[in-house]
């Protein structure tokens, strides 16, 4: 019976490594070692280089997570945003009231990253089965009164071992944490 039960496991866990990329995981451990590093939640305003711009280390939101995380992988995000905005400004959200790109904010704005990765990445679907959010995954939660959150599904599981992980800003620096299910889901993708 332990045999057959070790089986399952292991098919279990290799099915579900069958489903992740080398791409994911790359994601997936750039994000955790992010949480290495001492950030403190500053969400103010920076003028920062472009392309490849970023504030100093030790501030960021949970935008600057995924910006971080992506740029470790060899994608920077600042650009990617900046030029697709750039040649579909009409399809960004207008909350802030701009008419023109900011290369310094564009990609901090939890609603641009969605519609960014909307248009250049893999819609998945919002569901309640956590098995559906697999490392490398980015995750989008309405915190209420129209604040948004953004995070990234990472290859550490939850003590029960139901659900993996989100490395995320939201107050207290760069985490991990097990919050897949705390706050309402609004946007799930795969870049």
């Amino acid at each position: 019976m332990k045999y057959i039960i070790s089986l399952l496991y292991f098919f279990l866990f290799f099915f579900t490594k069958a489903q992740i990329s080398h791409k994911s995981l790359q994601l997936s451990n750039a994000a955790l070692s992010l949480t290495g590093q001492h950030v403190i939640y500053d969400p103010s305003y920076y003028k920062i280089p472009y392309p490849n711009g970023d504030l100093p280390s030790d501030k960021g939101v949970c935008t600057d997570v995924i910006i971080r995380a992506y740029r470790l992988i060899g994608i920077d995000l600042q650009k990617e945003v900046h030029e697709d905005m750039q040649a579909h400004f009409n399809l960004y959200p207008k909350n802030w009231g701009l008419y023109k790109t900011d290369t310094n904010i564009d990609h901090r704005r939890v609603p641009n990253l969605m519609k960014f990765f909307e248009r250049k990445g893999t819609v998945l679907p919002i569901t309640g089965n956590s098995d559906d959010y697999l490392p490398g995954d980015i995750v989008c939660w309405d915190l209420g009164n129209g604040i948004t959150h953004i995070g990234i599904v990472v290859n550490k599981k939850s003590n029960d071992f139901k659900r993996y992980l989100i490395v995320h800003n939201i107050g207290n620096g760069q985490e991990l944490s097990d919050c897949l299910f705390d706050y309402k889901i609004i946007g799930h993708y795969r870049y």
